[in-house]
């Protein structure tokens, strides 16, 4: 059990650490070499120049004015200067809103903690409740838990009150926050500028037809059913073997380029390689000529695959972006049924082209249940046999569970120091060590499940993250850490005892989830800003492989938010606050540590780092506040269950009312503010059409979106037969078909059952471009 002193050197180590990755970074930056490394965003931008010394040689590298080092803290406040607006839009909306979830932390959590300080934590310290009990391990940090309150005591009531007055706090911060960001969101819709996913609609399930195309049914269906908005169509190809194949001649052609440059270094010797795995074993060849050879076999091959590509209908999948004359034609369609069977036809918005993941366009639809089922059991197995390595973790916590693993380290770790660092920093620093590779895994299941953009995989795998860690790192912790803490009191004493056991030793973890937010969201979040492994990546990139300025630009790595791995640790954060404000108020000061210094930290590299893939509109908000509202439940429910095991009978019933006052109060926000995030009103889409129309009256449409949902390795290519982008425009447009019954006038088709008005005319008129 982590006494005050274990967590004072948890800190101290901590803070240490903190304080050293922010020097280093203050230090780092100024340096002329890493310029590239700490303000790609602006280099992207065109705002920033490699800075250049005249005089000694070493200026370039290193800076030499001193007086420069006095202030290496500015970059804290410089980074608060930016104003909200301005930082929208050098940044995008997703990033603003990103940052604004640790601004929603400090707003609940600081009057919270102030709260809680001033009335809780007083009354639970004047009790001596585990100073009496003997069965149960406890340090002076439990002291002012809720633990230390005795059975059956009136004192209850006070947890009771504070906890209804903590709710009602947090859901008016949530609503507040919810009503914010809904106005941004359609305040920034209506003020960005032009972007092909708002004139576009993903259509999937096409039904099969043996007298069409699947490009001539698309257009045919939208010619006669969205005849006055209609513009054009691209069908989604599969195209994931050319781009496999495309890939791989780049890094072949990275590689060429690496030994190139080396072998004109040093020209008295030709540069070799092995040709087996990772180069450790195989044929020693001329690395230059290996390389020259096989690129030219990959570009054989990409050739053959695009004619291949091109000319097989095989490759065409029942999928089209249909895009629209105006953003209304856009909104009616991707929001509205198309057919009479509602698995046919089925529209929603496209993507913005940054944000498509082209090669799960390719997954026929039909199998995606399939693929989500088989994630979601993969997914069960991987959260139950995670707490395999989680109750090992916590046996961490314990030096008796140390000593009975290893008797022989019993004299080496009864060392106060060392004993200290055991207690207050491995627990936290070992499960955060057993989680490094879990945003993988999900991401990965994510990409099998097939969602078609960057945004909504991350969204997926956020929120398995998140239940991941609620069920390993939050229950894990506790019932693990419980079952080796106090596995002799289990065994020795009845069972009608164990319930008051587990209730006091609940509370008694905060200490556990002291230490790992120190770990994870104190040094941590400071060794994020220093971006080693990018540093380490661009000098090496630096060194062996930049030739010209643009091979210096694409050595830059300026990353991205990662919303499926911050939003989640936030959400735990939050989980943590929540559940023991009222249970330990001792956490809440880390935790509030944690929301500023991220919030600080996460600002700068918005603002100079980070480039965001996609742009959503903050489309995952409704996502953050529905985790935020199943925390606040999971603490009232927790403080129920808490309680009934103090035997505090008469206050226990008031909090049944919590729960069903929270679920009722988010079902209130889902109604009144999540349309926003999930539909585009068409009196907006209206607006911004004919402000576009009386600003641009001859804006070639058809040509913006031309290419703009055309497959990545079909952009740069300059092949005529290219059948799938390149349509003739007719100067008399007909409904195209190939059955001669309906040449003129369009019938039901007999797959897919769709039909034109009685009313329409035998010919469709050519629709004038905007």
């Amino acid at each position: 059990m982590a006494t005050i002193g274990d967590i004072g050197v948890s800190a101290a180590i901590n803070i240490l650490g903190a304080f050293i990755f922010l020097l280093a970074f203050a230090i780092v930056r100024l340096q002329p070499i890493n310029d590239r490394v700490y303000f790609p965003k602006w280099y992207l931008k065109g705002l920033r120049d490699s800075p250049t010394h005249s005089g000694a040689f070493v200026r370039k590298f290193v800076n030499l004015d001193f007086r420069s080092y006095i202030g290496f803290l500015n970059w804290m406040p410089a980074a608060l200067k930016m104003p909200e607006p301005e930082l929208i839009e050098h940044a995008g909306l997703d990033s603003v809103v990103y940052l604004r979830i640790y601004l929603l932390g400090l707003k609940i959590f600081v009057p919270i903690a102030f709260i809680a300080w001033s009335i809780l934590v007083p009354i639970n310290f004047t009790n001596s409740t585990l100073e009496k009990l003997s069965n149960v391990t406890a340090s002076d940090i439990d002291k002012l838990s809720i633990s230390n309150v005795p059975l059956k005591s009136d004192r209850f009531w006070t947890h009771v009150v504070m906890a209804y007055a903590f709710t009602f706090w947090t859901c008016y911060v949530l609503r507040k926050e919810y009503e914010t960001i809904a106005n941004m969101r359609l305040q920034f819709l209506a003020s960005e500028k032009r972007r092909p996913d708002q004139f576009t609609v993903l259509v999937r399930n096409v039904p099969p037809d043996p007298d069409e195309s699947v490009s001539e049914l698309v257009e045919h269906f939208f010619l006669v059913n969205h005849r006055d908005n209609y513009l054009m169509d691209q069908v989604v190809i599969n195209a994931n073997k050319l781009a496999k194949l495309v890939t791989k001649k780049k890094k072949m052609q990275n590689w060429l380029d690496y030994y190139q440059v080396k072998y004109s270094r040093n020209d008295s010797k030709r540069p070799t390689m092995k040709t087996g795995f990772l180069g450790l074993w195989g044929e020693k060849v001329d690395a230059v000529d290996y390389h020259i050879s096989a690129i030219e076999k990959l570009s054989k091959e990409i050739a053959e695959e695009r004619a291949r590509v091109v000319h097989d209908p095989q490759s065409v999948m029942p999928a089209a972006f249909v895009s629209f004359k105006s953003r209304w034609g856009a909104a009616v369609c991707a929001q509205t049924q198309q057919s009479r069977n509602p698995t046919l036809w089925l529209t929603e918005w496209a993507p913005e082209p940054r944000d498509v993941y082209w090669q799960n366009l390719a997954i026929p639809y039909v199998s995606l249940a399939v693929r989500r089922l088989i994630m979601g059991v993969a997914f069960f197995f991987l959260t139950f046999f995670f707490m395999i390595p989680i109750a090992f973790v916590q046996s961490l916590a314990s030096i008796e569970g140390i000593e009975k693993a290893a008797p022989f380290l019993k004299p080496m770790i009864e060392a106060k120091f060392i004993k200290s660092v055991v207690q207050g920093f491995l627990p936290g620093i070992a499960l955060k060590l057993f989680l490094i590779f879990l945003p993988t895994i999900l991401m990965i299941m994510s990409k099998f499940e097939g969602f078609i953009s960057l945004s909504s995989l991350e969204r997926r795998a956020a929120t398995r993250y998140y239940f991941f860690n609620f069920v390993n790192v939050f229950l894990g912790s506790i019932i693990a850490g419980t079952a080796f803490e106090q596995l002799n009191t289990f065994i020795k004493q009845s069972a009608n005892e164990i319930p008051k056991t587990i209730g006091i030793a609940i509370p008694n973890k905060a200490t556990f989830f002291i230490t790992y937010i120190m770990v994870d969201g104190w040094a941590g979040i400071a060794a994020e800003i220093l971006m080693l492994k990018p540093l380490i990546f661009f000098h090496l990139k630096n060194f062996f492989l930049v030739k010209t300025e643009k091979d210096r630009e694409e050595a830059m790595d300026q990353g991205s938010l990662g919303f499926n791995t911050g939003e989640p640790r936030i959400q735990f954060y939050f989980l943590l606050g929540l559940v023991y404000a009222t249970v330990t108020p001792l956490l809440l000061p880390f935790i509030i540590v944690f929301f500023g210094l991220a919030y600080v930290v996460f600002r700068h590299q918005i603002i100079n780092v980070y480039n965001q893939e996609y742009e959503s509109a903050a489309a995952f908000w409704p996502d953050v506040h529905g985790r935020v509202i199943a925390a606040l439940v999971i603490s009232q429910l927790l403080l129920m269950g808490l309680l009934s095991t103090k035997e505090a009978a008469q206050s226990t019933p008031f909090l049944i009312a919590l729960p069903v006052i929270t679920i009722w109060f988010h079902y209130f926000c889902k109604g009144r503010y999540e349309s926003a995030f999930v539909k585009y009103p068409l009196q907006e889409a209206m607006m911004k059409d004919t402000l576009e129309r009386a600003r641009e009256p001859n804006l070639n449409l058809k040509g913006y979106l031309q290419n703009a949902y055309v497959h990545p390795v079909f952009k740069n290519d300059d092949d005529d037969d290219d059948v799938f982008y390149k349509k003739e425009e007719d100067e008399n447009i007909l409904v195209p078909t190939k059955r001669q019954s309906r040449r003129n006038t369009p019938v039901p088709s007999k797959i897919s059952g769709t039909s034109s008005p009685p009313s329409l005319p035998e010919a469709v008129p050519e629709h004038p471009e905007p």
